[in-house]
């Protein structure tokens, strides 16, 4: 694929949804799971818009669920190319919920998909760069190379903290910990 560039509105992409009884957990609110498979069609389906590509999620970063979701609401995935690598692409999403009897919206959360363009072979696209028109784009680009610092570093000292358990100095690392140690 050619390389060329796009601005961000090109492949802002909205998907409403109406919640149905379905959709519902045993608390008669809508299942986390249900939101996250809705938010990977949208984020898809804005990566694949920008980059002209077929896109898959490598990771969702900053899922929290701020307020409960109904049956009966309208929910939105508001999604936006926030930045673009070589071949990778960061989607926000906002999600908001629409109470159709009193006109109230809620925003119940927003997260951060990456996505990475596939060509026809199945190896990684190169994708268009961004061209960003608007503060609030610049603002979002610059925001999503200090996350993926971030994240760089912390996968390094996750690393770091999965390889050198110390087990021998559990009685000491646990004692106020909610957890009784029986292994000896």
């Amino acid at each position: 694929m050619e390389e060329q560039s796009r601005p961000v509105h090109h492949s802002q992409t909205t998907i409403t949804e109406l919640m149905v009884p379905s959709y519902a957990n045993f608390g008669g609110k809508i299942h986390g799971g249900i939101l996250l498979s809705l938010m990977d069609k949208v984020a898809y389906a804005c990566s694949s818009k920008h980059a002209g590509a077929y896109c898959v999620t490598v990771s969702v970063d900053n899922v929290e669920f701020l307020q409960p979701v109904e049956v009966g609401e309208l929910v939105s995935m508001h999604a936006s190319v926030n930045y673009v690598g070589r071949t990778s692409l960061v989607v926000g999403i906002r999600v908001e919920a629409l109470n159709v009897k009193t006109n109230v919206i809620k925003h119940t959360n927003s997260s951060f998909f990456t996505m990475v363009a596939k060509g026809d072979d199945e190896k990684p696209a190169v994708v268009p760069k961004l061209i960003l028109e608007t503060r609030e784009d610049v603002k979002r680009f610059i925001e999503a190379m200090r996350v993926r610092e971030i994240k760089s570093a912390m996968k390094e000292q996750m690393d770091d903290a999965h390889s050198n358990i110390e087990v021998d100095q559990a009685d000491e690392l646990l004692k106020n910990e909610r957890c009784i140690l029986k292994f000896r």
